[in-house]
């Protein structure tokens, strides 16, 4: 047996998968307590501003193009910046309508699942 930790759509689940040729049932996965967010290193905008909505990536990927800019105002749905994850690219939309408070990435930076884009004020 081997276990193994799993982080989908930010819940946590501790699982147990059994290895070929064991003999006996696997217990079901049971579901932990949310991982707090890492707090290691803040994004340079954050200091400066940032806005109480936020922006995170779904996936990790590359920044291909940022659509917005800080200022600029954003309906829900309205693309904010494009990913480029497994070689498609992905459409970061405003969650809800605002300003755009800060862009805390580059054209170019490869981005973890969940990091922060960008934030806005609504």
């Amino acid at each position: 047996m081997k276990n193994y930790t799993i982080t989908v759509n930010g819940n946590v689940y501790d699982v147990t998968v059994e290895e070929a040729g064991s003999t006996g049932a696997a217990p079901a996965p049971r579901k932990a307590a949310p991982a707090p967010k890492a707090a290691a290193a803040p994004a340079p905008a954050a200091a400066s501003g940032a806005g109480n909505v936020k922006i995170e990536a779904g996936a990790a990927g590359k920044v291909f193009k940022i659509e917005a800019s800080a200022g600029q105002a954003v309906k829900k749905g309205d693309t904010v910046l494009v990913l480029e994850v497994m070689k498609m690219e992905t459409a970061v939309v405003a969650p809800e309508d605002g300003t755009v408070a800060s862009i805390n990435v580059s054209v170019g930076d490869q981005v973890e699942a969940g990091a922060l884009l960008a934030t806005l004020n609504n």
